[in-house]
């Protein structure tokens, strides 16, 4: 008989059930190499390996279910990652997801562009909303006076759209460019502040002289632009002092910037203006601070600064009322604490979300300046205490971002004038707020970007735009503002798709 029939008689002589024995071993096989047997688990083991000693087919057909049964194989469950996990793996506890929720938060927190957003967002989101409570706190005020209701809304809408082609340009203005105009700035500032004490020219507003009218019903007020000047004109100063080390020596750190501070302070106060004086003296403070004055200069400083205030509010006698007002509860006895003891009652009838807009009662002339100084009481009143901490929190955010951009920099004048902007925004949003919850002595300051007043609006936008401009600046930040450009964007995705065999899918 020849080898190749002998063959074949020894191949249909075997038992049939063979071949069902090798499929589950060679499945078995692939399952071992890959890592894991498919669909077998832990209880399967003992039963899997006498089967593969000898042929028990009964086992194995209870061990494991074959596809042309119709059964369905077990597969290990899928990980977060995508992999498989393996069978007697568990998820991860619980008490570990809030702090894995918080890493996450952190790593957004600390990107190259939050400062960048928080600038910008906040600022526009305090402006919108001041637009909005400036339009319903002003109504009544304009129909007392004969005119239209929207009169002083569309006065402020002016000069936001005005503030705002102020912030993009100063958003997209170099550094050197502002450092440039820090001197042309702050001498026409002094001129026209010089400009407001000749009788005929400056006019006076509720007791302060320190307005220049422009014609028809624009008015100027130069001090608020004396801010912005002392801030971009002391920070290029300071920088310029650092770069030849002068300020280790107290004289340089001084002089000129505390003789011109005190001249702008002169200035405003010969109107009467206390309140833009303190915000002005703020200014200076935290310049000094920024260079690192020491303590005792410090000391010396705020002590002549606060024997000047001294004398000043007591030689005055409105001063001094509005000094006695602080957490007062009683009009007096001759209703020199009314509108403080008025701004109380709007935040207390507020509630947690307000009688809602257009619905306060304060404003129908029981609370003055409802637009202008006391505008937060009657947001209180109006949007309640949600409406208030969400503007309290916009302004907590302008102020970390400020202090983030000054903290992160390694130019001296880019960190001297965001530190300027950011002391001044705050510290005037604290005297404000801080007036209307009878915490502090009003000082007829606006809260910035919105109250009414279009002189307080144009310089504050323009120091938004600074900030923005600055936190352009940062390294990190140009990288991941250069990726989002459409241009970069579009060759970067087509660097990285292949290209495919015409066919596959």
């Amino acid at each position: 008989m020849p080898a190749d029939d002998t063959a074949a008689a020894r191949s249909a002589a075997r038992p049939k059930q063979r071949t069902a024995e090798i499929q589950p071993r060679r499945r078995f096989r692939r399952g071992v190499r890959g890592g894991a047997p498919i669909g077998l688990g832990p209880a399967f083991l003992p039963a899997a390996v006498p089967a593969l000693a000898g042929p028990a087919p009964a086992r194995t057909g209870l061990a494991l279910r074959s596809r042309a049964a119709g059964g369905a194989v077990r597969r290990p469950p899928v990980g977060r990652g995508g992999g498989r996990r393996p069978a007697g793996a568990s998820r991860p506890p619980r008490s570990r997801r809030p702090r894995r929720l918080y890493e996450q938060a952190r790593r957004a927190w600390d990107r190259p562009l939050t400062a960048y957003y928080l600038v910008l967002g906040s600022s526009l989101l305090i402006t919108v909303l001041g637009l909005v409570m400036v339009y319903s706190a002003s109504m009544i005020k304009a129909l007392e006076l004969s005119l239209p209701a929207s009169y002083f809304f569309r006065k402020q809408f002016i000069a936001a759209v005005l503030g705002t082609c102020l912030l993009l340009v100063a958003s997209r203005m170099p550094v050197k460019l502002h450092r440039a105009l820090s001197y042309p700035l702050l001498m026409g500032t002094v001129f026209l502040m010089v400009l407001v004490q000749i009788p005929g020219i400056g006019h006076a507003v509720n007791g302060n002289q320190n307005w220049i009218y422009l014609g028809g019903p624009f008015q100027l007020q130069p001090s608020e632009f004396g801010k912005l000047a002392l801030i971009l004109w002391g920070a290029d100063l300071l920088a310029r002092k650092q770069d030849k080390r002068l300020l280790t020596q107290w004289k340089h750190m001084l002089v000129p910037l505390v003789p011109v501070a005190f001249l702008l302070l002169g200035l405003i106060m010969l109107g009467g203006d206390m309140g833009t004086a303190i915000i002005l003296a703020a200014i200076l403070f935290g310049l000094l601070w920024l260079a690192g004055a020491p303590t005792r200069l410090f000391a010396g400083v705020l002590g002549i600064a606060g024997f000047v205030g001294f004398v000043l509010i007591k030689t005055n006698e409105n001063r001094m009322s509005r000094l006695s007002c602080i957490g007062a509860i009683d009009l007096g006895p001759q209703g020199e604490c009314w509108q403080a003891v008025h701004g109380i009652y709007a935040l207390a009838s507020g509630g947690w979300f307000g009688s809602g807009l257009g619905a306060s009662v304060e404003k129908w002339g029981q609370l003055p300046e409802p637009h202008t100084d006391f505008i937060f009481a009657i947001a209180g009143e109006e949007l309640g205490l949600a409406g208030t901490l969400s503007v309290l929190a916009l302004f907590a955010a302008l102020g970390y971002a400020g202090i983030r951009v000054a903290g992160r920099t390694e130019d001296p004048f880019v960190r001297y004038a965001a530190g300027g902007v950011t002391t001044w925004i705050t510290a005037q949003a604290v005297v404000n707020i801080g007036a209307v919850l009878g915490l502090l002595p009003i000082a007829g300051v606006p809260l910035p970007l919105f109250s009414y007043g279009g002189s307080a609006l144009l310089p504050t936008m323009f120091a938004v735009g600074l900030l923005i401009a600055f936190a352009r600046e940062d390294p990190a930040a140009k990288a991941a503002l250069a990726m989002r450009r459409p241009g970069v964007r579009w060759k970067t995705m087509r660097r990285r798709v292949k290209k495919r065999p015409s066919g596959e899918r």
